[in-house]
């Protein structure tokens, strides 16, 4: 995976990272077992960050510390190529669509790009274009080669479709191959033109944002209406631009930047010779344009843009995070190339973060879902970035011990990537002799129980499975979206529930009574009923959303699905009570061990060992049976059924939308079961759609479907189709 090494010492490896030798030999030095190990622990862990950026809008890690992570897994894949997989966080972009919209499939794939943090990297940046080119080292004005450098807009990724001059279509980034479409949504961002000022056809990439002044005005009419505020612009718009309904879309006062034109000629060749070209094109079409860029410049133009906007930044309307770099010509663009998921010409440098001194005025430690205690800084309350932070994670007691933390310190806080807080390090020289050091408590704060530490792990954790903290964030979880999806059971809701004993199990969200619900504080009698509906409705949910929903230690909705998938290969239902097929389920995995669960991919020896442990767990048994009790009928994703071809499943290398209510099978269960038969289940209706199943109110995909000819199912067709049966 990796290239040559330049004079800047650096190697480009997966993902289009730059990563120093040094850290690629640090991971040699680990050899190929702890490597393996190591790695198995950071996929998950980056790959649950992505899809709480992309598909949550709700990052729970600091852009910082996403980057290092991914700098140590790229830096593991430089030194061990063999545990490079096609799922590993540096072979993606994004992550997958949601499933809430429609689908579109990017005609070319919309890439990630490489991260880089300082000039020094910057200049190796120049350094690998000019080998790449084939041209001198240092930088000559006959050689030809020069940069566009733009503000690096901090928003959500999109392409817009024009046919003819008229806006067709309007998709996110997604995985990047794949988007959802929010052409409805985008049509109410007034900058963006319905309608081209010439016939052409073309995609346009850009990037929606939220302006400053905009989120400020939202976030005080929340606080206002008694309503939590939100994090930062960034999430806020691209929450914005997912709505299900356009009318909110339009009422946040959304803007957008756009950067990117795709638009070939009557040769099939670019219509632009360059990027500069191209941004003079997309404004002569009509488009936004961001006027804050250089043009035309070498290398140390770069760097002086850079430094006459890391401080003018501030004063933007709206949120940057820092500058991108792009070789200007296409011919030089199409020389150089891509490497894995980014560009080799191109290059996105990240502003440091704001930096403010305060005080350390406590540690507290949290207790989480799995029991985990995290420590949490109390801060003397401080305005860095625009906000005022009073509390700030600290991960463990090893990050305590390693940045050298003792409470009554003076700190230095940041906002990773402007948004979340972030305790930097202490200022030992300020230090008066008053300062302690933080202990984890020898109890649980909540419960009493003793702590435990795992042997050579930083994690101390409560083991008491009924403790009340950990009890609150388990059925927040339990309840949330990924997992049962109980819409309107938040956590105001639940703090309720629990607090009047109404629920002490998971299956005692379905033993709750209208009546029950209707003497919460703030609940009438169509809030009860409302809510008692949708408790009922997720009663069928997929297998894999269940064991999402369980919170199995290292599992999330990725895992879950490839578990699920596995456990319908080894154990088909279709014979089985479904209220019986999950202790079925639970009792065969009792006996399964963590070798026999690496063999399903994507599945490696940490998560595997964390699935092995908790079914084997005595009170796994006790869980299950209470939510088989509670009537709960997980819908299992349908085997994987060898075609008579010999292909990977009866729909391999097919298309299928399903519209329609079904009867058998609600809508996230029957596109599963499209998947597990080795198909791609799809939003919208193309010339490439292979199947429609169309169900009960099936209404305009079923007409779009019979206009282009697509084969059209009922719900025994669909059946018999997974089946494999001759059509």
């Amino acid at each position: 995976m990796s290239e040559s090494i330049g004079p800047a010492g650096e190697v480009p490896v997966a993902g289009g990272l730059p990563v120093a030798e040094e850290a690629v030999e640090a991971a040699r030095t680990l050899g190929f077992d702890a490597a393996q190990v190591r790695h198995s622990e950071l996929v998950p862990v980056l790959q649950r960050a992505s899809e709480l950026y992309y598909q949550q809008d709700a990052p729970e890690l600091s852009d910082a510390e996403y980057d290092r992570l991914m700098r140590e897994l790229v830096a593991i894949e430089a030194a061990f190529p063999a545990l490079v997989t096609p799922d590993s966080p540096t072979q993606r972009v994004g992550a997958a669509p949601t499933g809430t919209f429609g689908e579109v499939v990017h005609r070319r794939p919309m890439l990630s790009l490489g991260n880089v943090f300082d000039e020094d990297e910057l200049r190796a940046f120049d350094a690998r274009v000019r080998r790449g080119l084939g041209l001198p080292a240092a930088p000559e004005p006959a050689n030809e080669l020069r940069y566009v450098a733009e503000l690096k807009i901090d928003g959500l990724a999109i392409s817009l479709r024009y046919e003819k001059g008229r806006f067709v279509q309007g998709a996110t980034r997604g995985d990047g191959s794949t988007g959802e479409d929010v052409t409805a949504n985008l049509r109410t961002i007034s900058v963006l033109p319905d309608r081209l000022r010439e016939a052409a056809t073309c995609e346009v990439r850009g990037e929606v944002y939220m302006p400053k002044a905009e989120f400020a005005r939202i976030n005080a009419e929340r606080e206002e209406a008694g309503l939590p505020t939100y994090a930062n612009p960034r999430n806020s718009g691209a929450g914005s631009l997912r709505q299900q309904d356009s009318r909110i879309t339009a009422a946040r006062r959304l803007s957008s930047w756009s950067y990117q034109l795709i638009e070939d000629g009557a040769d099939g060749r670019p219509t632009t010779a360059g990027q500069s070209d191209a941004l003079a094109r997309l404004e002569a079409l009509g488009f936004p344009v961001n006027p804050n860029r250089a043009e035309g410049v070498d290398i140390d133009g770069v760097i002086a843009f850079l430094h006459e906007w890391r401080e003018k930044r501030h004063d933007l309307p709206y949120e940057t995070d820092g500058m991108v770099v792009k070789v200007d010509r296409v011919d030089q663009q199409e020389r150089l190339g891509m490497v894995s998921r980014a560009p080799r010409w191109a290059i996105a440098y990240k502003f440091p973060p704001e930096q403010v001194e305060t005080v350390l005025e406590d540690i507290v430690p949290y207790v989480g879902r799995t029991g985990t205690l995290t420590p949490v800084a109390y801060l003397r309350a401080a305005k860095v970035a625009g906000s005022t932070v009073a509390r700030a994670t600290l991960h463990n007691l090893d990050e305590v011990r390693r940045k050298d933390l003792r409470i009554g310190d003076w700190v230095v806080l940041q906002k990773a990537g402007d948004v979340i807080p972030e305790v930097v390090r202490s200022i030992p020289e300020r230090r008066t002799g008053a300062e302690h050091e933080f202990e984890m408590p020898a109890a649980c704060p909540v419960c009493g129980t003793a702590i435990v530490r795992d042997e050579g792990a930083v994690r101390h954790y409560c083991p008491n499975t009924t403790c009340p903290a950990r009890l609150a964030q388990e059925f927040a979880h339990f309840a949330g979206r990924g997992g049962m999806d109980i819409e309107g059971a938040g956590w105001a809701v639940l703090e309720q529930l629990l607090a009047r004993g109404l629920v002490k199990t998971r299956g005692d969200f379905y033993r709750l009574t209208v009546d029950d619900l209707a003497a919460l504080d703030r609940f009438g009698r169509k809030s009860a009923e409302n809510l008692m509906a949708a408790i009922e409705k997720s009663r069928r949910r997929p297998l894999a959303r269940v064991l999402n929903a369980l919170g199995i230690p290292q599992v999330g909705e990725s895992t879950a699905i490839d578990l699920a998938s596995w456990i319908a290969s080894r154990w088909p239902s279709e014979s089985m009570d479904p209220g019986e097929w999950i202790l079925l389920v639970a009792r065969e995995l009792r006996g399964v061990t963590a070798d026999e669960l690496q063999e399903i991919p994507g599945i490696g020896a940490v998560v595997a060992g964390a699935i092995a442990a908790y079914f084997t767990n005595p009170e796994t048994a006790g869980i299950l049976g209470d939510l088989v009790a509670a009537g709960i009928l997980p819908v299992p994703p349908a085997g994987r059924v060898a075609s008579a071809s010999g292909a990977a499943g009866p729909l391999a290398g097919k298309t299928v939308v399903v519209t329609g209510t079904l009867a058998g099978w609600d809508r996230a269960a029957a596109e599963e079961a499209v998947r597990a038969a080795g198909g791609k289940a799809a939003g919208s209706v193309s010339k490439n759609t292979s199947y429609v199943v169309a169900g009960e109110g099936a209404g305009s995909k079923l007409a779009k479907a019979t206009e282009l000819g697509v084969p059209v199912l009922d719900e025994e067709g669909f059946r018999k189709l997974l089946a494999g049966e001759p059509e």
